[in-house]
């Protein structure tokens, strides 16, 4: 797994996903999801390959019940794009890399910039 990848809670969702001044793609996954494990790797290269203009954060749904909930999390994987603290997008179910490449672009700044 990438250390790139944050792994936020329910305690520290505010700070890792509404306070990041980067948009933040938020997954919504379970040790159980077979197609959560089918994404990892694709959100795994698009941390390394976006470092710096987008933040990868995935909340485990069973240790952390209070999130899904108020995001009405109904299945899995479900990922919510954030930007400026509001979701601008959302996907979900396992889709191939160029579908998320295709939701984050419109949302990031230009290569090279930090924030």
């Amino acid at each position: 797994m990438s250390d790139q990848i944050v792994h936020t809670t329910d305690a520290d969702f505010e700070a890792d996903v509404l306070q990041s001044e980067q948009p933040v793609l938020l997954d919504f996954w379970a040790e159980w999801c077979g197609p959560c494990r089918m994404i990892a790797p694709i959100l795994d290269a698009i941390a390394a390959e976006r470092k710096g203009r987008v933040r990868i954060c995935k909340l485990n749904i069973d240790e952390n019940p209070k999130t899904p909930m108020k995001f009405n999390v109904r299945s899995i994987p479900m990922l919510l794009l954030f930007r400026g603290g509001q979701v601008v997008d959302q996907v979900v179910g396992a889709v191939p890399k160029a579908r998320l490449e295709s939701l984050l672009e419109p949302h990031l700044g230009p290569e090279g910039s930090e924030g």
